[in-house]
């Protein structure tokens, strides 16, 4: 008798009743139809709980267990070889015995007045009876108990409900769970089988380009051994496709079973779609991969509101959406926003929302960094267990994600908003407006401490007057059912919720301070000057995560501050262009130095950028370090270029989405005579774009992109000072130069492009700035406005160079 195939499926508890057990509206009104879980418990007060049940308490007992699906499903409904399993694995909170009862505890932590609460939600109920069945099964127990305790995080009040239940009841129930999940463990389980089958021979679908092929096998054998991987490589040696094929050559080997390819920019988005396609047209790849859309641009309506009174897609969203996502995954292997979009409407429900869905349900998923590593946008039902997945992460353009993570997790309080949101809510609750003021003057003590800006030891008076501001703004919720008092109230709460939140993360790597803003504001804010720990907790939910950028380096830099380990593998992937191909120059007779700015100065440096522009006709940027220097280097290079027929196009810091895509499209065009570009470095023309060939020929930086003296780098700058590091290396001249290589490299992008890159600063001559260049810009040739055009005219014109 042939063995039959055995194939698993895994999912977590919690995700497997939140997906079978939901329905109704999507509802984000104040206290409509939401979870009353305002936020996952704290852990200490978890502990704190968990410790006062005594000896005979079994706290975070995980469990997991296999179970046979086929008995489950619709006969023939299965290939007749296949024995699919399900293995269902969580961490109940507690387990005890009372009596001669086995009690499963589910611990959660509510902001609400428990007085609220008259039974256990559905979903939190239904977490309790999976663990339940799994301990009842294993022990073989004829009863069993559980227990849903609610704890108030403010008062440490407890409420629990607990009941008692026949063992066979309770396995009644679960075989309904996993009938009604039956379907869709069966897709995944054949989408998995021929996602396998397709990458045995799956083979690179381009000629190698040079070092690409090492590249690849260092990504390849990274994911394999489990290990961290950054890796340094310039524009054009193929980036996306070198780390995207390993990981899926990986995954087809068993390592791994959702790949997250992880970026800030819808051009390296729509890179790993393309990747993905040409792997599946090529290679006859099998792999099923989604795009995550912001809600704002997913949504039907002009700005989402999501509720069942304003939109129709929200009433019965819950209802319809697993039928919406079965039948879309039904159709293709690849879906995009439109694909989305264009079934939601169909079905009638939230296209943001059924978008996440989907996510569940495919092998790729191509999303903003915020859906691994934003507490408040990650996508929970990955990453809020605390369980290790089978998750491969890829990290594109890792160099933004430093700042990124920064932003991410610090939280700001503004002392005007508690002032503003008091009146709003006088009319309703004198309490709440009392618990407001309290804010406001905790905030107007620490502000009469303050000069321009300070640094705080702690804020613990602020955090305990805060906390309880928050759970009074959830009894409000909960008085108040469908009250909404606007966008306002919305973002304060959030804000609040968030500051809460961060401040439970209060460690070494903060710093917290007071400052007064230009528009009369104060403000306090937690900012997280080194994130490495906070991102180490999310690098711990994959198997493998593999960083990558044209601008990586220094490496350790990037190592230290994004979670790395000093034994994590590290690459430097040579360029594969030809150096003769590519002038590079430093323009080493001006400087952008704050005393060197005068009339005199801007002349000089709009007299190389024409030079530069007159070397060949062409396609040319200018990369300024604000706005205010562009302005002003502006009116020379019009009076210089002007005249000569050379036309120029001038970024603007109110750009919208329209104008920036009319400015790029000047460029991609083949219009008459030269044209130039004036950007600021650092901005949106400055990374991410792709002008190939003679789209681009040239690009002049001005200045080390070194970012002005503010409140922050000055923080930045003396955290790193004590850590006995070169605080001003951190703050300033390693993001500074990181601009100037993005700039730099929108320039050379395949290996038929030729163009010229020119430095224009004294200070790229500085030992401590050489230290930073990439081993392909050894070759950087000293100039000035002297010999500029002699430099420029040999290259384009020296035979040698032409190929």
């Amino acid at each position: 008798m042939e063995e039959k195939e055995k194939h698993t499926v895994r999912i977590s508890v919690r995700r497997l009743v939140e997906f079978v057990f939901r329905s109704g509206d999507i509802d984000n009104r104040m206290g409509a139809g939401r979870d009353k879980e305002a936020m996952l418990l704290g852990a200490q007060l978890h502990r704190k709980i968990q410790k006062r049940m005594g000896s005979g308490y079994q706290a975070e007992v995980s469990l997991k267990q296999e179970y046979c699906l086929n008995e489950y499903l619709e006969p023939g409904s299965l290939e007749p070889e296949i024995l699919l399993y399900l293995i269902l694995e969580g961490r109940a909170d507690g387990i005890f015995t009372e009596g001669e009862d086995v009690v499963i505890d589910e611990i959660k932590g509510v902001y609400m007045d428990l007085s609220h609460l008259t039974e256990s939600l559905p979903v939190h109920r239904a977490q309790a009876l999976c663990y339940a069945y799994m301990i009842a099964k294993e022990k073989g127990l004829n009863t069993i108990g559980i227990q849903v305790t609610y704890c108030q995080m403010e008062s440490e009040e407890i409420r629990r409900f607990r009941e008692t239940l026949p063992f066979d009841e309770v396995e009644e129930w679960f075989t309904g769970v996993l009938r009604e999940y039956g379907k869709w463990a069966r897709y995944a389980a054949e989408q998995k089988i021929r996602r396998l089958e397709s990458t045995k021979g799956l083979e690179f679908p381009f000629s190698y380009r040079p070092g690409q092929r090492d590249l690849v096998v260092s990504v390849y054998r990274s994911i394999r051994r489990q290990r961290r991987l950054f890796i340094q490589a310039p524009t054009g040696i193929g980036k996306t496709l070198s780390v995207v094929f390993p990981a899926v050559k990986a995954m087809g080997e068993g390592t791994g079973e959702k790949l997250f390819y992880l970026t800030a920019k819808n051009v390296a988005r729509e890179a790993a779609e393309e990747a993905l396609r040409i792997l599946r047209e090529e290679g006859g790849l099998h792999f099923t991969s989604t795009v995550i859309t912001a809600k704002e641009k997913a949504c039907f309506l002009e700005k989402p509101d999501c509720n069942p009174e304003a939109c129709p897609y929200a009433k019965g969203h819950y209802d319809r959406v697993n039928d919406a996502v079965y039948s879309l995954l039904m159709e293709k292997e690849a879906f995009t926003r439109e694909d989305i979009r264009q079934k939601a409407e169909e079905c009638c429900v939230c296209p943001f929302e059924m978008g996440l869905d989907v996510t569940e349900w495919v092998d790729g998923i191509i999303c903003d960094y915020n859906y691994v590593f934003d507490p408040n946008a990650a996508l929970r039902r990955y990453f809020s267990e605390g369980i290790r997945g089978d998750y491969l992460f890829l990290v594109d353009e890792a160099h933004n994600l430093v700042e990124r993570a920064r932003e991410m997790y610090s939280a700001v309080l503004v002392k005007e908003e508690f002032l503003a949101m008091k009146k709003i809510v006088k009319p309703y609750s004198r309490k709440l407006e009392r618990c407001l003021d309290r804010c406001s003057r905790q905030m107007l003590e620490l502000k009469r401490e303050c000069d321009a800006w300070t640094v705080y030891p702690e804020v613990n008076a602020l955090y305990l007057t805060v906390l309880g501001t928050f759970g009074e703004m959830e009894n409000f919720r909960a008085d108040h059912p469908g009250l909404d008092l606007g966008e306002e109230y919305r973002e304060l709460y959030f804000r609040i919720r968030h500051f809460l939140a961060m401040y439970e993360r209060i460690e070494e790597g903060y710093r917290i301070y007071g400052e007064h803003q230009p528009d009369g504001t104060f403000r306090v804010k937690l900012y997280c000057v080194h994130p490495a720990a906070n991102l180490k907790l999310c690098l711990e939910n994959s198997l493998s995560t593999v960083f990558f950028s044209a601008t990586l380096l220094p490496i350790q830099y990037y190592k230290e501050l994004l979670g790395g380990e000093p034994d994590d593998y590290a690459v430097y992937a040579p360029s594969p262009f030809s150096a003769s191909n590519r002038l590079l120059a430093v323009g080493g007779d001006v400087s952008s130095r704050y005393t060197r700015r005068s009339d005199s100065e801007f002349r000089r440096v709009a007299g190389e950028i024409a030079a530069m522009v007159r070397g060949q006709a062409g396609h040319y940027m200018a990369f300024f370090p604000s706005y205010a220097y562009l302005e002003r280097t502006e009116r020379f290079l019009r009076e210089e270029l002007e005249p000569e027929g050379v036309r120029l196009l001038v970024q603007t810091s109110s750009m919208r989405e329209a104008e920036r895509e009319a400015f790029l499209e000047e460029f991609r065009g083949a219009g008459p005579g030269s044209l130039l570009g004036l950007c600021v470095l650092g901005g949106l023309f400055s990374e991410g774009i792709d002008l190939k060939g003679e789209n681009l020929i040239g690009a002049a930086v001005v200045g080390t992109g070194i970012p002005q003296i503010c409140t922050e780098r000055e923080i930045l700058k003396t955290y790193f000072n004590e850590k006995e590091q070169n605080g001003f290396d951190y703050a300033y001249r390693y993001p500074g130069f990181n601009k100037v290589m993005q700039a730099a490299g929108r320039v050379i992008r395949t290996t038929e492009d030729r163009g010229v890159i020119l430095l224009l600063d004294d200070r790229f001559l500085q030992r401590e700035t050489r230290q930073l260049f990439p081993r392909e810009w050894e070759d950087c040739r000293r100039t000035d406005s002297q010999n500029l055009s002699d430099e420029l005219d040999k290259f384009w014109n020296c035979e040698e160079n032409i190929e």
